[in-house]
């Protein structure tokens, strides 16, 4: 028999019981991309996030884990923008027509409007595996 007595006797300030099996929190894609997103930020702390969220560290920390992993197929998801004017625009009085200009690993791609984006994604992919 099992005596459930404190010895020495004395006051329960708090009693927690568990039963059953813990709930399995689930997160939709929208809702976990979210979360990866504030993560992943520059600056942030994962522990500090996943108490915002009620999760572990170290389930978020497998999260970003897995986006790493998944995402070395495409490392140039996010390209840093800079948006410059053109200098020979201040030198000519004509204007001309807005290009996009796209430098990859020393090379420069002039993208002229309305130009064929299946066109660009080639190239781009052709100077991208060439690095």
């Amino acid at each position: 028999m099992v005596d459930h007595m404190l010895e020495p006797p004395r006051a329960v300030r708090r009693l927690e019981v568990i039963t059953g099996a813990g709930v399995r929190r689930r997160w939709s894609a929208d809702e976990k991309a979210r979360i990866l997103d504030e993560a992943m930020a520059p600056g942030a702390i994962v522990s500090e996030v996943a108490r915002r969220h009620s999760m572990s560290p170290q389930h978020l920390f497998t999260w970003r884990r897995q986006a790493k992993r998944e995402a070395g197929d495409h490392p140039l998801a996010f390209t840093p923008v800079v948006v410059a004017p053109d200098p020979s625009q201040a030198i000519s009085a004509a204007p001309r027509e807005a290009v996009i200009e796209i430098a990859v690993e020393g090379a420069v791609v002039r993208v002229p409007p309305g130009a064929d984006g299946a066109t660009l994604a080639v190239v781009l992919q052709v100077l991208k595996s060439v690095r």
